[in-house]
């Protein structure tokens, strides 16, 4: 059983920001894989079903992001899952250049108010995350206005490829190398979509993180 949550605030004025590219996200997940959000849990809206045989549970909290760490607490406590091995965020990430995904399994906050908050409530940062890059925007911009501003037009055409590869990054269910459970190490660099697997998940030694980029793979 796997948790997945995107981070993002409710209500049609916040959609198309910047803020809310975790919950574009897990919809392209449901998309894809034919679930409805049609259940409500947890302050959260649900889309839960199978992926590849493996039972998961898409979800977009309606708690704003402050208090986002609120619905993951409720949600881990509702599936019984233990969040450093079932549970996944995903969430925009001003400190990576927009279109960069970053894979982590442990790691802080940073600057992301809603990562506080599920820290704070969960008393730690041992869980699987997917960062995805938003970029800085101009010199001098305001932060706040700036994530809960709306995509250039340039970068709006992007979106849909940009999260297609959130959804592959996720769980790629096409041929080819995977990150291995049970492995620290990424195998099969050169090009090749990684995936974190959807499978119970053995712990691993150290950080295993996946950079991919629509400028280019790179290895960080």
């Amino acid at each position: 059983m796997w948790v997945i949550v995107g981070l993002g605030n409710p209500g049609e004025e916040y959609a198309k920001t910047r803020h809310n590219v975790g919950f574009q996200s897990v919809n392209e997940l449901a998309r894809r894989h034919s679930l409805a959000f049609d259940e409500k849990r947890a302050k959260s809206r649900i889309a839960a079903g199978q992926i590849a045989g493996q039972r998961v549970a898409l979800a977009k909290p309606f708690t704003y992001m402050n208090l986002i760490g609120q619905a993951v607490v409720g949600l881990c406590q509702w599936y019984k899952v233990e969040p450093a091995r079932e549970l996944l965020v995903i969430y925009d990430d001003l400190d990576l250049p927009f279109g960069v995904l970053r894979l982590r399994e442990r790691g802080s906050a940073g600057t992301h108010n809603g990562m506080k908050s599920i820290i704070g409530q969960l008393g730690g940062q041992e869980f699987p995350r997917i960062r995805v890059g938003i970029g800085q925007g101009p010199p001098g911009r305001d932060a706040a206005n700036y994530v809960l501003g709306r995509f250039t037009r340039e970068e709006a055409d992007a979106l849909p490829e940009l999260y297609g590869r959130v959804a592959d990054a996720v769980f790629d269910v096409r041929p080819g190398p995977l990150v291995r459970v049970g492995q620290a190490e990424v195998e099969g660099w050169g090009g090749k979509v990684m995936a974190l697997p959807l499978v119970s998940r053995r712990s691993t030694s150290g950080i295993v993180e996946r950079v991919l980029s629509r400028y280019g793979n790179t290895r960080s």
